[in-house]
């Protein structure tokens, strides 16, 4: 018999459920489970609490799901499910805002976020070409922080905030100082560690006088900035990729 595994007691599932009324047994068993399982996959990096959810990571969560090939009514009930513990978390003042307010399951494939293929995606982090006169320190460069936007999630301002002193090899894992000034530990990949080590070891070619304690450069020894990541993406993506593309791929 499988172990269950139940969401943490500060996401007070338990407490919702119990809430529930006029609904069928059947509906309370399913909600309970697509919590859950939405918990489980916040605890991985993304967020610990109901109140650091926001949107953007509840538009994520059904990008995934349709990744993993759930039936379009599936992913209906789950976004049902979710609205209505966020509405009730609201209520009890469990969170401040409700991020899940319109939030609806995507009609269609052109309305998820884009999710990169395998192939895509290989081609991004291990790409079999390289141009003969790109510096091994961009080579390097790029690597780790492809790795570290696909392996641990993170927005593009978030990468590009990071310092040297955010990264924690020993622990495999990043601080991120995100939205509202709020810090969160967020783990990293093995490959982005090992390519963060890596890039750590070429880093000092291209320090400049403004380069601070910014974990990645551009060029010119300055902080990354989100126009340099669209770059590097451009430069190494066969088809179109919006950043954001990474954050949903992550999973």
């Amino acid at each position: 018999m499988s172990k269950v595994v139940c969401p943490p007691d500060n996401w007070n599932v338990d407490e919702f459920i119990l809430s529930l009324s006029s609904v069928s047994q059947n509906t309370v068993s399913a909600y309970r489970s697509d919590l859950t399982d939405f918990v489980a996959w916040c605890e991985r990096g993304l967020a610990d609490a109901p109140g650091t959810v926001d949107r953007l990571i509840l538009r994520r969560y059904l990008a995934y799901l349709g990744t993993r090939n759930f039936a379009k009514r599936t992913i209906a009930r789950k976004a049902s499910a979710l609205r209505r513990y966020f509405s009730w978390a609201r209520r009890t003042t469990l969170i401040a805002t409700d991020p899940s307010v319109s939030l609806r399951a995507p009609s269609g494939e052109g309305h998820l976020p884009r999710v990169l293929d395998g192939i895509e995606l290989q081609t991004l982090l291990e790409p079999t070409e390289f141009d003969e006169n790109e510096p091994q320190w961009r080579r390097s460069r790029d690597d780790a922080l492809l790795e570290i936007l696909y392996g641990s999630g993170l927005r593009v301002g978030e990468l590009c905030g990071l310092d040297i002193d955010s990264a924690d090899l020993k622990r495999s894992s990043v601080t991120v100082w995100g939205k509202g000034a709020k810090e969160r530990r967020v783990p990293m990949s093995l490959a982005a560690v090992e390519t963060l080590q890596m890039w750590l070891k070429i880093r000092h070619e291209v320090v400049g006088e403004a380069s601070g304690a910014a974990l990645f450069l551009n060029s010119r020894g300055k902080r990354l900035g989100t126009r340099d990541v669209r770059r590097v993406l451009d430069h190494r993506a066969i088809n179109p990729t919006h950043p954001h593309a990474l954050r949903h791929t992550y999973a």
